[in-house]
């Protein structure tokens, strides 16, 4: 069976590698390498895995079949009517790091379909499940916008402070997801804390460019920081941000240099 994964960066080597494992045919597509093209890489492909970053995932969406099944691990997309146009799309997220994953470390991710827990679980690899996807979706990209604030009020990991920092995160998060039609206990799940903290440290480009702009509010960032392009998307309504989500409130009315 052949199964198209689109963006060959680390995450999307990393799946595709486990894919490959396990005697599936894999292609990959990505517009940097210049190898293929997206028409062949698609051809025949029983399920398209996408990898791009979540800034180039709506240029490349209008040109995938909406009748394969498509699943979803680029993280960072806010709202799930960007897959509207979709007859099965189903989501794979939470804290894996791509070197982990190659290295055949012990990590537990979320997904929203049993296919992705057939086609990619090893003695490594777990999953929780839930067919929460629009949840799913805004936990991966809410972490990134508060990462930032992490970084922005200067929160050390491990710290009681940091600790409380996360604690109330999760709350507004849940009160995010319940507001925006979503499911408030997927925070629960690997996908809403167990990414959350890991985000809210180092290495995240989230964190570090807010700890950047604790010492420069003129910044701006050197690589992608993908916490941006969320932040810009709920300043512009692409969410409901309900009462409760008092330091994401904090975070936008700081934000108007920079998002």
């Amino acid at each position: 069976m052949k199964i198209a994964v689109l963006g060959a960066g680390a995450f999307g080597t990393a799946l595709g590698g486990i894919l490959a494992n396990k005697g599936y045919d894999i292609d990959y597509y990505d517009s940097r390498l210049e190898r293929e093209k997206l028409s062949d890489v698609l051809a025949d492909a029983k399920y398209i895995v996408l990898c791009v970053p979540s800034k180039a995932a709506p240029y490349l969406l209008p040109y995938l079949p909406k009748n394969k099944p498509l699943i979803v691990a680029t993280k960072g997309i806010l709202s799930d009517r960007t897959f509207a146009d979709f007859r099965d799309y189903i989501v794979l997220s939470g804290p894996g790091f791509a070197d982990d994953i190659k290295a055949a470390k012990d990590t537990k991710l979320t997904a929203t379909d049993d296919r992705i827990i057939e086609l990619f679980s090893t003695d490594y690899l777990t999953f929780d499940k839930t067919n929460d996807k629009r949840g799913v979706l805004m936990c991966g990209a809410l972490k990134n916008v508060y990462a930032i604030l992490a970084g922005l009020e200067e929160l050390e990991p491990n710290t009681e402070e940091h600790a409380r920092f996360l604690t109330e995160v999760s709350e507004e998060m849940k009160a995010l997801l319940s507001a925006n039609g979503a499911q408030p206990e997927t925070v629960d799940l690997v996908c809403g804390k167990g990414d959350l903290k890991i985000t809210c440290a180092y290495p995240s480009r989230n964190y570090e460019f807010g700890r950047i702009l604790h010492k420069n509010p003129d910044a701006e960032p050197e690589k992608t920081v993908e916490g941006i392009s969320a932040l810009k998307r709920i300043k512009r309504g692409g969410i409901i941000v309900p009462a409760e989500a008092i330091k994401l409130k904090e975070l936008i009315d700081r934000s108007d240099k920079w998002a």
